[in-house]
C-alpha cells in the first residue's frame, strides 16, 4: 500500500527487538572476521614464491635485439596475467564474502530466534498470571546451570514470595473485617436490647450507654493499631537521634496496669543510643511490654533491660508465665494471631506482637525469641550497629544502670 499525502514521511520505524539486534550482531562479527581472513589470504597469495612472476632468462648467445624484444612481451603477459588473477581473486573473494555475510544473517535470525525461544515462552506464561493464579509458575525445562533457567527460577520465586503474601493480606483483610464487625454487631445488640424495654431507667440507659462506650473504645484502640501496623510497615518516618533507656522510661511512666493482678517489674536500663522514630520504638516498647504484663499470671514478673551488645543497641524483655510451644513462637507475629483459640479473646486483638515486627523491619532491627526461663516468652530486640565517631558509643552511666522495682497492679 502506497504512502498517501495524510500519512508523514518516515512513519515506518524499525522494531529493534533483541532478536535483530542478535542478527546484527553475528552479521557485523561475521563480516568483520570474513574481511579479516579474505585481507590475511590475499596477502598470503601476494607474498608466495608463485605470485612473484614469472622470469625469463637468456643464453649470452641469445643477445639478437629480436629476441630481447620476445622476452620482454613475455615478461610483460606474465606480469598482466598474474596482476589479473590476483584481481578475479580479490573480487570473487569479496562476492563470496557478501554472500556469506548475508547467509550468516539468515543463520544469524534463526539462531537468535532459537536463543530467544526460552524467553518469549516466559514472557507469555508472566502475561498469564495475575492475582488470582500466583500459583502456577514458569517451570523453565533446562540444565541447572542454564542462564535462562536460572532466570526462569528466579521469576518463580519471585512469584512464591508474592503468593504467601497475597495469602497473608487476604487472611489479614478477612481477620480485620471481622475483628471491626465484632464490636459493632455487639454495640448494636446492646443498644436493640435496651430499646426492646418499655419503659428503661435512667439507670438502664447509662449502663447501655457506658457499655456502648467501652465498645467504642475498643474498637478505636483496634484501628489506631492498624494504623500503626500499616505506617511501619510502609517504613517511612523520619529518623532521629535517641536512647533507648529514655524510650523505655517514658514508656513505663505513662503505661498503666491493663489487669489487677500484681506483677513485680523489674527495670534495669543501661544507655543504648541509636537512630530511628521515637512514636514508632515506644509503640514497640509498650506492645511489649503490655504483652508480657498481659500473659503473666498473679505472682509473676516482667524484666526490662536496655544497653549494649556486642556494641549495637538493644532492648530486651523477659516475663514469667505459662509456656509456650516452641513450635508456635514465629506465629505470634503474624497479625490477629494468639496463644489458644482466636475466640478466647483475653483483652487484646492479636497485633502487639506484629507491631512489634513491623516496628523492627522499619528500623532493620532484628528480633529474637525463645522460650523464658520460667515459661513466658524471652524478646530481644537488636537494632543496627552504628558506626563510632557518627553518634558514638554510649558510655556507661558513672552512677550505674538506672534500675527500679515496681509492682504493676
Amino acid at each position: 500500500m502506497s504512502a498517501t499525502a495524510s500519512e508523514p514521511a518516515g512513519r515506518f520505524r524499525i522494531r529493534w527487538s533483541a532478536r535483530l539486534r542478535l542478527t546484527l550482531l553475528y552479521g557485523t562479527l561475521f563480516l568483520v572476521s570474513g574481511a579479516a581472513l579474505l585481507a590475511v589470504t590475499y596477502l598470503l597469495v601476494v607474498q608466495s614464491p608463485a605470485s612473484k612472476g614469472t622470469k625469463v632468462t637468456t643464453t649470452n648467445v641469445s643477445r639478437n635485439p629480436a629476441v630481447q624484444k620476445i622476452t620482454a612481451e613475455i615478461s610483460y603477459v606474465a606480469l598482466r596475467e598474474r596482476e589479473e588473477a590476483q584481481r578475479t581473486l580479490l573480487t570473487r573473494s569479496g562476492i563470496a564474502l557478501g554472500v556469506m555475510t548475508g547467509v550468516s544473517g539468515g543463520l544469524g535470525w534463526l539462531v537468535a530466534g532459537r536463543v530467544l525461544r526460552p524467553v518469549r515462552v516466559m514472557t507469555v506464561r508472566a502475561r498469564r498470571i495475575s492475582a488470582h493464579n500466583l500459583h502456577e509458575r514458569l517451570a523453565m525445562p533446562g540444565p541447572a546451570d542454564d542462564e535462562l533457567k536460572n532466570l526462569g527460577d528466579t521469576f518463580d520465586e519471585l512469584l512464591a514470595r508474592l503468593d504467601v503474601a497475597f495469602d497473608a493480606q487476604r487472611r489479614f483483610v478477612a481477620n480485620a473485617s471481622h475483628e471491626l464487625r465484632t464490636p459493632l454487631t455487639l454495640q448494636r445488640t446492646v443498644i436493640e436490647v435496651a430499646l426492646s424495654k418499655p419503659d428503661p431507667d435512667a439507670a438502664a440507659l447509662r449502663a447501655v450507654c457506658e457499655r456502648a462506650l467501652a465498645i467504642g473504645e475498643d474498637q478505636e484502640r483496634l484501628i489506631e493499631a492498624l494504623l500503626t501496623l500499616a505506617s511501619s510497615q510502609s517504613g517511612v518516618f523520619r529518623a532521629e537521634r535517641l536512647d533507648l533507656a529514655d524510650v523505655v522510661t517514658d514508656v513505663l511512666d505513662d503505661l498503666s496496669p491493663t489487669r489487677p493482678d500484681h506483677v513485680a517489674l523489674r527495670v534495669s536500663l543501661d544507655p543504648a543510643v541509636t537512630e530511628g522514630s521515637t512514636g514508632l520504638l515506644e509503640r514497640l516498647v509498650t506492645n511489649l511490654v503490655g504483652n508480657a504484663q498481659r500473659y503473666t499470671p498473679p505472682g509473676g514478673w516482667i524484666r526490662v533491660t536496655t544497653g549494649l551488645w556486642n556494641g549495637a543497641p538493644t532492648l530486651r524483655v523477659v516475663n514469667s508465665g505459662p509456656v509456650v510451644p516452641r513450635e508456635a513462637i514465629p506465629s505470634l507475629f503474624q497479625p490477629f494471631q494468639r496463644l489458644g483459640h482466636r475466640s478466647a479473646r483475653a483483652d487484646g486483638h492479636g497485633l502487639g506482637l506484629s507491631i512489634v515486627a513491623a516496628v523492627a523491619d522499619a528500623h532493620r532491627a532484628r528480633i529474637i525469641t525463645a522460650q523464658g526461663p520460667e515459661g513466658g516468652l524471652d524478646i530481644t530486640v537488636t537494632l543496627p550497629r552504628r558506626r563510632e565517631g557518627v553518634y558514638g558509643v554510649s558510655a556507661p552511666d558513672p552512677a550505674g544502670p538506672r534500675a527500679r522495682e515496681a509492682r504493676l497492679g
